[in-house]
């Protein structure tokens, strides 16, 4: 496939995600984190398309540089209210662009695969933990002044285990039922012990150099 039609595919994915956060910030202005979670968990799979399409690494490179740059200017200046409009103390927008550049800048695309994983562990992992444990009652606990339950807990371990598996599976990895269980405790012990929003830079970079030393891929 071409470069250009590559880059397009991926541009008006980003921008289908961004829109779908917009309408439902507009729609449903009360489900004060219901657009980040759509953005946090609709943009993971563009490091599959980037995987599938063989994005070169200096447009990988630059295009996640570029758009982590605009995170923090956003930050700053809630120029997209949908992306950080929170409450609480989070640097989880910038962490997740910062994380998935040093990610790119260090290993694409050598150990894509890994760093897809990595990603989606994020991506999926923590981004339905906190819808899903948000939403159905169990017991919680605080660690490092965050709120962590066992729905949650559940929910990232396994979306992490069933993400690996699938990706490991679709491209014939040969990742072992037990690597992939000791890639879903590492990735949900690094959720839990990351306050700030940071769990977006220690989960995807800490299961992507696992997964790297752990089966080579």
């Amino acid at each position: 496939m071409p470069i250009q039609i590559a880059i397009f595919l991926i541009s008006l994915w980003i921008i289908i995600i961004l829109l779908i956060a917009f309408l439902c910030k507009k729609y449903f202005p009360k489900q004060e984190e219901l657009s980040r979670k759509i953005i946090h968990i609709g943009t993971g799979p563009v490091i599959l398309l980037a995987w599938l399409f063989d994005i070169p690494k200096n447009i990988a490179f630059l295009t996640a540089l570029l758009i982590t740059i605009a995170l923090g200017v956003n930050y700053q200046y809630r120029l997209l209210p949908s992306i950080e409009d929170i409450e609480r103390k989070s640097f989880g927008t910038i962490a997740y662009g910062v994380s998935i550049t040093l990610l790119l800048l260090l290993f694409w695309p050598r150990y894509a695969s890994s760093i897809s994983i990595g990603v989606l562990a994020m991506a999926f992992g923590d981004g339905l933990a906190g819808v899903i444990g948000k939403s159905i009652h169990s017991p919680k606990w605080s660690i490092l002044g965050q709120t962590k339950s066992i729905i949650g807990t559940l929910t990232m371990g396994s979306v992490v285990a069933i993400t690996t598996s699938l990706i490991s599976s679709t491209n014939n990895l040969g990742i072992q039922p037990l690597e992939i269980v000791i890639i879903s405790l590492i990735a949900t012990f690094l959720e839990q012990i990351s306050p700030w929003g940071i769990d977006n830079l220690t989960v995807p970079i800490g299961v992507t150099c696992l997964g790297i030393w752990l089966v080579g891929i």
